[in-house]
């Protein structure tokens, strides 16, 4: 019964929290502290600390680790399983959609459409990241002569790197991060 009641707890946290991690922790909060008092105010509040710590998802974390002291190992799987099933029920959905309807020209009138504000989300991050790499800060500051010159060494040479020889991207970073390591220590 335990299970089935993680399983189903977790099932609406994945359903309902849009906006991510911080966005599920009132859901969380709900469902093994007021609803199932499987937790004590403390331990959630612990629990969501660890949770925010560990690398991924804040709620996937939060899921397995309200399972495992729940109900073990098994407890765990069951928890995180409720929690990516929405979003696993909705993708596949939306795929078999798309897949049925994707010669209909409205579909694509509207992938058409998505196209350039994809590129420009992309060509946005892709923009930031250079500029807080060069500068250290995420808008161009008034005086550009503050620039990072180890940084734009490294980006000019791994760009070229991959334009002209076409080495797998990891290798190049791999490559960068050692280097920025090598340059940074001595610097």
């Amino acid at each position: 019964m335990i299970y089935l009641e993680l399983l189903w707890s977790f099932f609406q946290i994945g359903l309902f929290s849009i906006g991510g991690g911080y966005a599920a922790m009132p859901l969380i909060q709900n469902q093994v502290v007021d609803v199932h008092p499987w937790l004590t105010m403390t331990q959630f509040t612990d629990i969501m600390t660890i949770a925010e710590m560990t690398p991924g998802p804040i709620a996937i974390n939060s899921a397995t680790f309200v399972g495992i002291q729940v109900a073990g190992i098994p407890g765990a799987i069951i928890a995180t399983a409720g929690c990516i099933l929405p979003s696993c029920i909705i993708v596949m959905t939306l795929a078999c959609l798309y897949r049925r309807f994707r010669g209909l020209k409205m579909i694509q009138g509207v992938f058409a459409c998505l196209r350039p504000a994809v590129v420009a989300m992309i060509a946005s991050a892709g923009i930031t990241m250079v500029i807080m790499s060069f500068y250290g800060k995420r808008v161009l500051p008034a005086d550009l002569s503050d620039i990072n010159i180890i940084s734009v060494i490294i980006f000019v040479i791994g760009f070229r790197v991959l334009r002209k020889w076409k080495v797998n991207p990891v290798y190049v970073m791999m490559a960068a991060g050692a280097a920025g390591v090598l340059l940074y220590s001595i610097v």
